[in-house]
C-alpha cells in the first residue's frame, strides 16, 4: 500500500472480499482455459428469452432514433424522469402503493445505493458521535463490507441455526440479541436483503414487519435490498409480500434481470431521502446512468416487465435451483454437509460443520484445480471473528448448466473429504 495515500486512498485500495470475487470473475469469464468451472461470481445468467427481449428493446430505440436521446443526454440526477414516472405507476398499480416521482432515484447500480445511503446515515455525525450499520442477520452480501467511510462502521447479528430436513438449514433472525445490540451500540440505519446473498434466505413477512417497528421505534431508517426479489427479477421462490412505507428504503437493480453491464440502481424512500440521494449523485457522478432507463421505459409503460419476471425470469433460476438441490441430494449425500435452504436468488450456501480447513484454504485448493466458488468468512461482516462457522462456509452461483455444476460439486467433494475428519465437532448447543 502506498503509504502517500490519503485515508480514503488507503482504504480503498487495499484488499477486499469483493475484490477478489469481482477479479476471479473477470479472469475466469475471460479466459481461454475450457477446464475453469466458474461457480463464485454472481453474475446473472444469461437467459435466451429475456435476452432477445433486451435486444429486441434496443434494437426499436435506434430505429426510432431515441438511442441518441439515451447516449447523448445527461439525465438529471434523480435520474431520468420519464423512467421514474412509469415505475411509480407500475408500483402503485401491482401494491397499491402511493408513491408521487420524489420517492424514486436511480443510481449507477447498488453498489453506489449503499454507498450513499450508509455513508448519509451512518459513520461520524455532526455532533462528533458515530453511529453504525446495523445488519440484522449474517452472513450478509459481501458487497456491503468496504462501502463505510468511516472505520468498523458494520455490526451484525449472529443467527439463529434451523436444521431441517435432507441435510438442509435455514438462518433466523435472533430478535433477543438485536434488540441487545440495539442497547448497546448507537445505529444509524438498519439493512438486510431479501432474498439474502449469499444464503438464498427469505426472511418472513412476519420477521420484516417486526424489524420494521423495532426501525420505527427506535428512529431509524430500514433498508431493504430487493435485488433479487419482486417484482423484478422475481428470483424469490416462497409466499412472501413486498411492502413500502415512509421508514423502509427498498433498493432494487436492473443487474439480475440479465443486464449487470447497465449498471442501474433504484432507490424507493422518502421525499428527504430521494432529494438527498439525488444531490449526492450531481455530486460524485453528475447523473446516473441513462441506458438501462431507456432499455426499460416502454416495456413498464406497456406492461411487460413483470409478466417477464413472472414467467421468464423466475421460473428459470427456480429451475436451476431445483436441480441445484438434486446435485447436492446426490454427491454429498449421507455426509455431515448442509445446504442452506433456496427460497430466493441463484447462491447455493454450503456448510461443512466438520472442515479441517478454513473456507479460505479451501477456496485456495479449488482455484488451483480450476474450481472457484467464494469463501464464506468474507460474508460475516460486523461479527467478531470468533465463531467457527464463519470459516465452515462456501457460496457458489448455481446459475450454470447442470454438468458444469455437477463437475463443480463433484471436485469441492472431493477436495474436502479426501482431508482427515475434524473430531473437533462442533457442540450442538453452539448452533442455536
Amino acid at each position: 500500500m502506498n503509504k502517500n495515500y490519503s485515508k480514503f486512498g488507503q482504504k480503498f485500495t487495499r484488499y477486499s472480499g469483493i475484490t477478489q470475487l469481482m477479479d476471479d470473475l473477470g479472469k475466469a469469464n475471460h479466459s481461454d482455459d475450457e477446464n475453469i468451472i466458474m461457480l463464485g461470481g454472481g453474475n446473472p445468467a444469461l437467459i435466451p428469452e429475456a435476452h432477445d427481449i433486451f435486444v429486441s428493446e434496443l434494437k426499436a430505440l435506434i430505429d426510432n432514433n431515441e438511442v441518441d436521446q439515451m447516449l447523448g443526454c445527461y439525465d438529471g440526477p434523480q435520474g431520468s424522469e420519464v423512467f421514474i414516472q412509469v415505475l411509480v405507476k407500475m408500483l402503485n398499480d401491482h401494491y397499491g402503493w402511493n408513491l408521487d416521482e420524489g420517492n424514486i432515484a436511480v443510481t449507477n447500480g447498488s453498489q453506489s445505493s449503499f454507498f450513499s445511503l450508509f455513508n448519509l446515515f451512518a459513520g461520524e455525525m455532526p455532533d462528533d458521535s458515530k453511529k453504525k450499520v446495523l445488519l440484522p442477520i449474517a452472513p450478509e452480501y459481501i458487497g456491503y463490507a468496504d462501502q463505510g467511510l468511516s472505520a468498523n462502521m458494520f455490526v451484525s447479528v449472529k443467527p439463529k441455526i434451523h436444521e431441517l430436513e435432507r441435510q438442509q438449514f435455514k438462518y433466523q433472525i435472533d430478535f433477543d440479541q438485536l434488540e441487545q445490540t440495539l442497547k448497546r451500540v448507537d445505529i444509524g440505519v438498519i439493512c438486510i436483503s431479501r432474498p439474502t446473498n449469499p444464503t438464498g434466505n427469505v426472511i418472513t413477512d412476519d420477521e420484516l414487519s417486526k424489524l420494521d417497528s423495532i426501525a420505527q421505534a427506535n428512529n431509524i431508517p430500514l433498508i431493504v435490498d430487493n435485488a433479487y426479489g419482486q417484482p423484478f427479477p422475481g428470483a424469490i421462490y416462497t409466499d412472501v409480500s413486498l411492502s413500502w412505507n415512509a421508514n423502509t428504503i427498498l433498493c432494487m437493480s436492473l443487474s439480475k434481470l440479465g443486464l449487470p453491464g447497465l449498471r442501474a440502481g433504484i432507490v424507493i424512500a422518502n421525499h428527504d431521502t430521494i432529494e438527498a440521494i439525488s444531490r449526492m449523485n450531481g455530486i460524485l457522478v453528475l447523473a446516473p446512468n441513462s441506458v438501462g432507463p431507456s432499455l426499460l421505459t416502454r416495456m413498464i409503460k406497456d406492461k411487460g416487465l413483470i409478466p417477464l419476471a413472472n414467467n421468464v425470469i423466475k421460473p428459470y433460476y427456480q429451475a436451476k435451483a431445483n436441480i441445484a438441490v438434486q446435485l447436492f441430494d446426490e454427491i454429498f449425500a449421507n455426509s455431515n454437509v448442509k445446504l442452506h435452504k433456496l427460497e430466493g436468488a441463484f447462491f447455493m450456501w454450503i456448510w461443512f460443520p466438520k472442515l479441517e480447513i478454513t473456507s479460505e484454504e479451501l477456496y485456495q485448493k479449488l482455484k488451483v484445480k480450476g474450481v472457484y466458488i467464494i469463501p464464506g468468512h468474507n460474508f460475516f461482516i460486523g461479527m467478531n471473528d470468533n465463531w467457527p462457522h464463519q470459516h465452515q462456509c462456501i457460496r457458489i452461483n448455481y446459475a450454470k448448466d447442470e454438468a458444469t455444476l455437477r463437475k463443480g460439486l463433484e471436485v469441492i467433494f472431493r477436495e474436502v473429504f479426501k482431508a482427515p475428519v475434524n473430531t473437533m465437532a462442533i457442540p450442538s448447543s453452539s448452533i442455536y
